[in-house]
């Protein structure tokens, strides 16, 4: 790109804080229904909820922002380079895409196809496409050369079928010809559902155990839905109602760079705080912790509406009377009469609540769970003065709207 193009890129600015979301709206409606190939790529929940066009619209906005220096946006596209590797995405989707946005981007504002603000984007796109496709042909490399790792979709046996709640099921998966990539905790694998089925669609599933290279467990929540508002989860509901023991699955390998390094150097205790199915990536991180750094002070907390629907509350008091290290506490906003007998607290993880069960705000926080939590949690860390370098999350959407959003 040269300097004209760069200052034209970052003069729309203003607009796309204003018109983003209009914009990647239109862009998905127009790619969606030009290009059927590039379909299978997207969650139909979170194009109806708006999560991925708001998404979508903070990257293209924090682009602009940085142009000149798109080195700032490393962890954005680490995170974006391991979601593309995860569902396959390659090379020749890019020039796909970039014509729908430049379109999209011409049509809403009015442009000419010669206009220098879409000639601008045309190069500013072509830089960013560079730059995913080289780190992703190095994520693609890394997972054919690690032990009995893979590209793709392969085969894993269903060995095991589990209820962990009334929502949430866990499946076992193992390799009948060796064994499985060690993964990192916080990591997941994609599940493909074979071309069967009347929807062809690929999900995220985040691991539950500790790394190994034995066996990966996936622990899925049904997504019912209610009504035309939130259309029913057609993958969760598929593997709940037909994937049973010794079935087999289409899995893609582990990708995702929300995990915690057990091996690194840690110097203060860690807490692990979940809402829902967000418990899934910070159990595996629980387990591996316990395991590799024996010695580290651990404190898990984990929201639930009530107990019918908490997942692994036996597991982790297990882990508890074993590891002297680990503190637990569940908290319950709407609990039921039979939950009364369970060892949980009633409300909310709120400032007062870390204040109490936790020393200070020198801890290194992971959290992750629905939009609502996420929202909470930020703000109460952000207001107790944890520094930002001690927060690690997964959150589906732009950042700003996990800021901005009041609790």
């Amino acid at each position: 790109m040269n300097e004209k193009q760069i200052e034209i890129v970052r003069s729309t600015v203003p607009l796309l804080e204003e018109r983003g979301v209009e914009l990647t709206r239109y862009f998905y409606e127009r790619m969606l229904k030009g290009d059927s190939q590039v379909e299978k790529f997207f969650n139909p929940s979170h194009l109806h909820n708006g999560g991925q066009q708001e998404a979508l619209a903070g990257a293209i906005c924090a682009y602009a922002k940085h142009i000149d220096n798109p080195s700032v946006l490393a962890s954005a596209v680490e995170l974006i380079a391991h979601k593309h590797v995860s569902l396959m995405i390659q090379p020749e989707h890019y020039p796909i895409v970039g014509k729908h946005l430049l379109g999209s981007i011409q049509e809403v504002l009015g442009l000419s196809e010669d206009d220098p603000v879409i000639e601008a984007w045309a190069a500013a796109y072509q830089q960013l496409a560079e730059i995913f496709i080289e780190r992703e042909r190095q994520l693609y490399q890394r997972q054919k050369t690690v032990k009995d790792g893979w590209t793709g979709f392969r085969e894993l046996r269903v060995v095991e079928k589990t209820p962990e709640s009334e929502l949430i099921t866990s499946f076992y998966l193992k390799n009948e010809s060796g064994g499985l990539p060690l993964f990192k905790p916080g990591q997941y694998i994609t599940i493909k559902l074979p071309d069967t089925v009347p929807f062809h669609s690929t999900r995220n599933y985040s691991l539950s155990l500790a790394p190994n290279e034995e066996v990966y467990r996936i622990s899925v929540k049904r997504e019912d839905g209610c009504g035309s508002e939130v259309p029913a989860g057609n993958v969760s509901n598929f593997l709940h109602e037909n994937v049973e023991a010794n079935d087999k699955l289409l899995v893609g390998p582990p990708c995702g760079d929300f995990f915690l390094d057990t091996k690194g150097d840690y110097q203060r205790p860690l807490v692990l705080l979940s809402g829902g199915v967000g418990i899934t990536p910070l159990l595996s991180m629980l387990h591996a912790s316990l395991r590799d750094c024996p010695d580290r002070k651990v404190y898990f907390f984990h929201a639930a509406r009530h107990g019918g629907v908490h997942a692994f509350r036996e597991e982790v008091r297990e882990l508890a009377h074993s590891y002297e290290n680990l503190q637990f506490r569940f908290v319950y906003n709407e609990p039921r009469d039979e939950d009364r007998r369970q060892n949980h607290l009633t409300g909310l993880i709120d400032s007062a609540f870390l204040k109490e069960h936790l020393p200070s705000n020198d801890c290194d926080f992971f959290f992750c769970g629905p939009r609502p939590f996420m929202v909470s949690v930020n703000q109460q860390l952000k207001d107790w003065n944890v520094p930002e370098e001690q927060l690690s999350f997964e959150f589906f959407g732009p950042r700003r709207v996990l800021e901005a959003v009041p609790v």
